[in-house]
């Protein structure tokens, strides 16, 4: 099946190229197509270092939703403009997938990862993510990382307003009040090893749900093991020796240069103490507070 619907996706943007009169573009554009097909197809099961084999389960229902995309790319015939003036289609090869310069975590907030699945698997639902990670270090990958999940809803990270198209989303199994699995955490910073190579995504990009949503969202929660990440090169995290900020440092600047959306800045100071602080996870701006953003702005320039 998995086969079947990639190989028709190529032969519909093949035969959307036929009336195309440029035939060395057609062809290197067809050829570059071919490229991308291989890319999006890479859905065999693959071992990452010190993992067990990611499961990759291709449906029917999976492939129907492929084929409803191959069609829409496919439209790339002549149209005409109000004006009466007609489009000419001529194929470029300058082109590529979109590339994720982001990682966003979460927690599942649900009681197993079949629960999950399921939801992610259920078209009402409107959610997804590419990969799940269960308490055993099980890596399930749902979607193909150059296709655009439904992970990070609304929120934003500097200008970015659509994580979704910007970023890959990984889901731990976790109800949000537990500990996150050693097997777990070494499963993940393998998969986040994985993924920053080959899309050369730096470290500071590796952030959580809460991060960019604070006002909606607490994942992966204060139990999250985000110094062991930073310390494996994953995300960013504050000296162990706090430097002082200076007298005249602007928090609310600082925050919105690390990426923050500060327009309801208890709910940032909040979710910034969740990733940062942990122990002390409120939206009160005392010393340590202001010491932490001052080193996080500083690794962020």
């Amino acid at each position: 099946m998995k086969n079947a619907i990639y190989s028709l996706f190529i032969l519909l943007l093949i035969a959307s190229c036929g009336s195309n009169p440029h035939k060395a573009t057609e062809k290197e554009y067809i050829e570059k197509l071919k490229v991308l097909k291989d890319k999006i197809s890479e859905h065999e099961s693959k071992t990452l270092p010190v993992v067990s084999k990611t499961v990759i389960s291709i449906d029917t229902s999976y492939s129907n939703v492929l084929y409803r995309f191959s069609d829409t790319i496919t439209k790339t015939g002549n149209k005409t403009l109000q004006n009466g003036r007609e489009t000419e289609w001529i194929g470029t090869v300058n082109f590529n997938l979109r590339k994720p310069n982001f990682i966003i975590l979460h927690h599942t907030a649900q009681d197993s990862i079949e629960q999950t699945i399921r939801t992610f698997t259920l078209t009402r639902t409107q959610v997804s993510a590419h990969y799940i990670i269960g308490d055993d270090g099980r890596v399930i990958q749902m979607l193909n990382d150059y296709l655009r999940a439904w992970h990070a809803g609304t929120g934003s990270w500097g200008k970015i307003k659509d994580m979704n198209s910007n970023s890959i989303g990984i889901e731990l199994d976790n109800n949000g009040s537990e500990p996150f699995s050693e097997a777990q955490i070494t499963s993940l910073m393998a998969l986040l090893s994985k993924l920053q190579k080959e899309f050369n995504i730096p470290k500071e990009n590796i952030i959580g749900h809460a991060d960019i949503a604070p006002s909606r969202k607490k994942d992966p929660s204060a139990l999250f093991p985000w110094k062991t990440l930073s310390e494996n090169g994953f995300g960013l995290w504050p000296d162990d020796t706090l430097e002082p900020a200076p007298s005249d440092f602007n928090i609310v600047q600082a925050l919105r240069i690390i990426g923050y959306d500060t327009n309801n800045l208890k709910a940032t100071i909040t979710a910034f103490k969740l990733h940062y602080i942990q122990n002390e996870v409120d939206s009160v701006i005392d010393e340590k507070t202001i010491n932490t953003i001052y080193s996080i702005y500083k690794k962020s320039l």
